[in-house]
């Protein structure tokens, strides 16, 4: 393989990303409105030429390049959060803007700039000759990431029967490659009380109170350690084999954590006793928890055994239509996954990097010192559709995407001119290399 054309190539096309990329920050599009977009990024694929461009029922955009038998997929989320308070932006985050280096813009590290290295990268693989009778490649502009991280490849392998070897998600990486992530799931909690007069509220059996107990316990279960003196064992002990077989992805992973996010409340009036509380938990989870153990250790917190009579915990359910009107209701349940070191797909992708740029991370002259302070494989702090694509589903999913993960949802998000180059010649290079290698 002639990996200096393959550089040469995707250099070549930088300005054709950078004005792709401009396009789509133009175009609001948070989740359950990301049609324009979409119609958007289907416009680019046929002008590179894809062979098959396919829109399914829930509204994801599916380009295919190649005749192969083994397909391979590229993942990126088309869909973006809101601005937030427009006064902390600088500049117009629609309308963004472009210097030498940067673009900056809503979207432009979260995460359309891996959709356009992506569906340059395989534009490279047509120009290079480098597609065959072995793979056909798969490129997705998918959409309700922000909103329910994994619904759009949960419906695209149940419902479209579409099942790549495996997944390279375009989330940014900081110039590194990643192997995994903390799961998440979303928990309620609900405590019944008896109202009465708040003149006497001796009479009545305030909800608050109960849930100011659960809290506590909640605070208790994130902070604490381990050490059997500990009443409550913290989340720290799936860091220790004693009580976590799969300790050590744990530690690569780092620790799962637990916080209150929400607070709700029923009451006759502001005179009186509240009768109901409910608390949303925001819950992470490492490496060897479930979310069946995560509702039992919410279940067995002293304070929730102490109201059990009075109380529910329960998983939350997402069923927000998409763009296209499609409901397809799931679980609030984002499992954690991690591919081994050693697996076939972890060790393509790092031939690939570094054939084509060593064995360091890469970036610009602002990012470099700290990208390469980090190990090339490592692992996002952050969920992404890899939840379902390995998490529910068990095919194998890795990531290397252009930008930095701290312009996720910030305000003045911009991406880099180079990481948008570098991953789509990354890309373009990695079914050859492993489909040699398997």
């Amino acid at each position: 393989m002639d990996f200096e054309a393959i550089k040469s190539q995707a250099q070549k096309y930088e300005k054709d990303m950078v004005k792709f990329l401009r396009d789509m920050v133009r175009i609001p599009g948070e989740s359950s409105n990301e049609g324009a977009k979409i119609q958007r990024a289907k416009e680019e694929m046929e002008k590179v030429g894809f062979d098959k461009i396919e829109i399914d029922k829930m509204g994801n955009l599916l380009g295919y390049i190649g005749h192969g038998k083994r397909l391979i997929a590229f993942d990126g989320h088309i869909d973006t959060v809101g601005i937030g308070e427009r006064k902390n932006w600088k500049f117009d985050p629609y309308e963004g803007f472009e210097n030498d280096t940067e673009i900056g813009g809503r979207g432009t590290s979260d995460q359309e700039g891996g959709i356009a290295s992506a569906i340059y990268g395989a534009k490279i693989m047509k120009d290079l000759g480098l597609l065959n009778d072995k793979y056909t490649v798969l490129v997705t502009a998918t959409v309700q990431e922000e909103d329910c991280d994994g619904l759009c490849w949960q419906y695209i392998i149940k419902e479209e029967n579409i099942r790549p070897e495996f997944v390279v998600s375009t989330e940014p990486t900081d110039g590194g490659i990643y192997r995994g992530q903390r799961g998440r799931m979303e928990i309620r909690v609900d405590v019944k009380g008896i109202s009465s007069h708040g003149s006497a509220p001796e009479r009545g059996d305030n909800a608050i109170y109960k849930m100011s107990e659960i809290i506590q316990d909640i605070r208790a279960l994130n902070n604490n350690g381990c050490g059997e003196s500990t009443a409550i064992l913290g989340l720290e002990k799936m860091l220790h084999e004693k009580y976590n077989p799969e300790w050590k992805e744990a530690r690569f992973l780092g620790r799962g954590s637990v916080t209150v996010s929400q607070i709700f409340y029923s009451s006759p009036s502001r005179c009186a006793v509240a009768d109901g509380c409910s608390i949303s938990l925001d819950r992470r989870m490492t490496s060897g928890e479930t979310w069946e153990s995560c509702l039992e250790e919410i279940r067995q917190l002293p304070a929730v055994q102490r109201y059990a009579d009075d109380l529910e915990v329960s998983m939350y359910d997402y069923e927000r239509p998409s763009y296209t009107g499609l409901s397809y209701p799931i679980e609030c349940y984002f499992p954690t996954w991690v591919i081994p070191e050693d697996h076939a797909v972890t060790k393509a992708l790092m031939e690939a990097h570094h054939e084509l740029y060593g064995d360091k991370r890469q970036g610009p002259a602002a990012q470099i010192q700290m990208r390469q302070a980090r190990p090339l494989l490592d692992k996002w702090t952050f969920s992404t559709n890899g939840v379902t694509i390995m998490g529910r589903n068990g095919i194998p999913c890795i990531g290397f995407g252009p930008g930095a993960e701290a312009q996720a949802h910030a305000p003045n998000e911009i991406t880099w001119k180079e990481d948008l180059v570098r991953c789509a010649a990354v890309y373009a290079a990695l079914p050859s290399i492993y489909i040699k290698n398997s």
